[in-house]
């Protein structure tokens, strides 16, 4: 397989990942205990693609427990080389979510038939990763960054690229994310915050989770 042909179906994949639902949970997990009850909670309340980062010792268990539940469409955040990437694959990753891109990381996805959503923030950055094939990208660190205007800017000289913005997103301003036109979804760790999951509140997550993906987009 091409590396062109390779792309256009990790494009397809990406494409159907971002359109299931309004927003992606950004889930950083301490305890693989939790792992299928925050899963389930998440996936009953309409979020289905879950992105756990591999911030934690426990993130790869964590991944391969979520992988495990009915209508749920795990990825790995939080990749940043080829070490994760193979980590992530193994583990029942269907997907990967980086806060940059380096070329390294790129073919490194690519040659494991990894989606990725690649971070990018600029103009040049968007740039070369639409050189390179893709088509969906994480706009990171959002807020930061500058916002739905900076999102909204580029769709100007860039709208083939289109964006999953994260970092800084939340109730309060996910709507003028989502009512953009290169905006397929949005990341967001208020569906699942880690008070509740201590706590074993799932029926609390899982009403967050609805409230979320009801978003209008």
């Amino acid at each position: 397989m091409t590396m062109n042909s390779s792309l256009d179906q990790s494009n397809e994949r990406l494409k159907h990942i971002c359109s299931v639902a309004p927003v992606i949970p950004v889930l950083v997990v301490d305890d693989v205990a939790h792992a299928v009850p925050l899963a389930k909670a998440l996936v009953a309340g309409g979020l289905p693609v879950l992105e756990v980062t591999l911030r934690t010792p426990v993130a790869l268990d964590v991944i391969k427990a979520m992988s495990d539940v009915e209508g749920g469409i795990v990825g790995a955040g939080t990749v940043l080389g080829q070490k994760d990437v193979l980590a992530a694959k193994d583990a029942g990753a269907q997907f990967a979510v980086s806060p940059g891109a380096t070329p390294d990381l790129l073919t490194a996805c690519e040659a494991a038939d990894l989606p990725l959503l690649a971070g990018a923030s600029t103009a040049s950055e968007a740039m070369a990763l639409l050189e390179r094939g893709y088509r969906y990208a994480k706009f990171f660190p959002a807020e930061a960054a500058g916002g739905a205007a900076m999102i909204q800017a580029l769709n100007g000289p860039l709208p083939q690229l289109h964006f999953c913005p994260t970092g800084g997103v939340s109730p309060d301003n996910i709507g003028s994310y989502l009512s953009l036109p290169n905006v397929v979804c949005a990341g967001g760790s208020w569906v699942a915050p880690k008070s509740l999951v201590k706590e074993g509140k799932w029926d609390d997550i899982e009403e967050l989770a609805r409230q979320a993906a009801q978003l209008p987009r």
